[in-house]
């Protein structure tokens, strides 16, 4: 070997006749994984187009995306992992692939990275050709919906339509893919009715996340999988955050990464306590002192300060202007993310008081994303506060019809008992209310509502029980705290809910 040949790891590679050895002895490359791997690592660890791949290993043909992603599995079993366990060939999602340099701090990711998810073709299993389209088409819809979200990355349907057709083990196909969550699903025709199954599955271990089942008639083809896309849409997103949550309690409890950081704070944020709020916040300070312009830590650690202002809870400093400042920043670097505009959005209604610039930033996310349900509840909600209540009631109805079971369901429930109890129907706002609290008991507004309703309709008792409930949870809460923290652009609107709880005993100030 001579002084042109390039080195990595136990392995030498020779750039003048493709040829690879690894300590010594040679090993077997084919013509493509080799070009491939010698254009990685002629960029010494900067990354590489898939255009620019293609072109090395296809030169002047026209070939799909997919067969690079199959050159690249090969390649990358060919290479084996890393001492550290990684592969040594790194995804960058949506651009291309890179082999880091091992003096390079950032050889391989600096810790876990959010998740890559793929969407295989769906099996035909009645054979007829007209299915086979139209279940390509769902496909398609699916993939282009899913990429909306930011939270996890999305294979393109180049590279996962190369398993049409071919019976393979979904663990193998995620390895190949470089993916931890894989969707697949089949479509069979029985008569006039349609059928199709879905399921999310865990690439690694094969596990069940989720699995539903669509049906109906061939007559009305376009809306039946209109339908589909925006269910399935809805539905993985906060599956795949779930799973991601679980991973890194059991796999990597104390673990500095940002990512774990993000997760470990976003599981205290939604246990919705006082206690677990200011945890959540310390976590994600901790994140910010690591990567400072951070959209999805700047909006979070926004939106765990707007949630302490609007609970009216014991504040950790000056919280309302820092609020302010981490959601302006998170819009900043948003780079048009719906989910980071949702919480920024909310924490400039809610705690900055800008009613047309959090509005506009809301109305912006849900266009941009209609079918994230978190993205639907903030805009709904804020329409409740400064919009029309009917536009709001039609978004908080469609994500809870969308996703009944998402965890995050209380945020549209308890604004839908709001929107009830604003319009006088006591009883319609109790159920809501009653709901919400059966999908989370320490969630303050669902007690505000379920006070208020019952004190408007005479049942003084059951509005004390439930005073007393959430004084056991926000011991300091009282009329004045609770108004601090809400929109005022039409303070008649909040006004029905503070006169039920005034009725019902709550302490006016402390």
């Amino acid at each position: 070997m001579g002084s042109s040949t390039l080195s990595f790891g136990p392995f030498l590679y020779d750039p003048a006749t493709g040829s690879l050895r690894r300590e010594g002895k040679p090993v077997a490359t084919g013509q493509r994984p080799a070009a491939l791997l010698g254009l990685l690592l002629e960029a010494e660890g900067r990354v590489v187009t898939k255009a620019d791949l293609m072109e090395r290993a296809w030169p002047g043909l026209a070939v799909e995306e997919g067969n690079l992603t199959v050159q690249i599995a090969a390649l990358r079993k060919l290479l084996g992992a890393r001492p550290d366990g990684m592969d040594w060939i790194v995804t960058v999602p949506r651009v291309g692939y890179r082999l880091p340099r091992q003096d390079d701090a950032a050889s391989a990711p600096a810790g876990p990275q959010p998740p890559t998810v793929a969407v295989l073709p769906f099996v035909n299993l009645g054979g007829d050709a007209d299915q086979d389209y139209f279940a390509d088409g769902v496909v398609t819809d699916i993939i282009t919906a899913l990429a909306r979200f930011r939270s996890f990355s999305v294979v393109s349907r180049n590279s996962a339509f190369v398993y049409k057709g071919r019976s393979i083990d979904v663990r193998e196909a995620a390895a190949q893919l470089g993916v931890r969550y894989v969707l697949e699903g089949s479509i069979r025709r029985e008569g006039s009715q349609v059928r199709i199954n879905v399921q999310l599955v865990d690439g690694v271990t094969a596990a069940n996340l989720w699995a539903d089942h669509f049906e109906d008639g061939i007559g009305g083809m376009f809306a039946f999988q209109d339908h589909i896309t925006e269910r399935v849409a809805s539905t993985v997103e906060p599956t795949i955050e779930i799973a991601e949550i679980q991973r890194s309690r059991r796999d990597r409890p104390n673990s500095p990464a940002v990512y774990d950081l993000y997760l470990r704070a976003l599981a205290a944020i939604i246990d919705e306590s006082i206690e677990n709020n200011a945890i959540a916040y310390g976590l994600l300070q901790q994140a910010l002192a690591i990567e400072p312009e951070n959209p999805m830590i700047l909006s979070h650690a926004a939106w765990a300060l707007e949630h302490r202002i609007a609970m009216g809870w014991p504040r950790l400093g000056d919280d309302v202007a820092e609020c302010v400042s981490l959601a302006r920043r998170g819009l900043q670097h948003s780079g048009g993310d719906p989910r980071v505009m949702a919480h920024c959005g909310m924490a400039l209604v809610q705690a900055g008081k800008d009613y047309e610039g959090g509005m506009a930033v809301l109305e912006a996310a849900a266009a941009a994303n209609p079918n994230d349900l978190f993205v639907a509840a903030c805009s709904g909600t804020a329409a409740l506060h400064c919009g029309d209540i009917d536009r709001a009631l039609e978004r908080l109805h469609r994500a809870l019809r969308l996703g009944p079971r998402d965890p995050d369901a209380r945020f549209s429930l308890t604004a839908i008992a709001m929107a009830e109890l604003i319009r006088g129907n006591y009883e319609a706002a109790i159920s809501y209310a009653s709901r919400s609290l059966a999908l989370n008991a320490h969630f303050d507004p669902t007690y505000w509502m379920l006070i208020a309703a019952h004190a408007h309709l005479g049942h003084i008792e059951e509005a004390r029980q439930f005073l007393h409930a959430l004084e056991a949870i926000a011991p300091d809460v009282t009329l004045e705290s609770i108004v601090a923290g809400q929109p005022a652009k039409d303070p008649r609107r909040f006004a029905p809910v503070l006169e039920g709880l005034a009725r019902a005993g709550m302490r006016a100030r402390a």
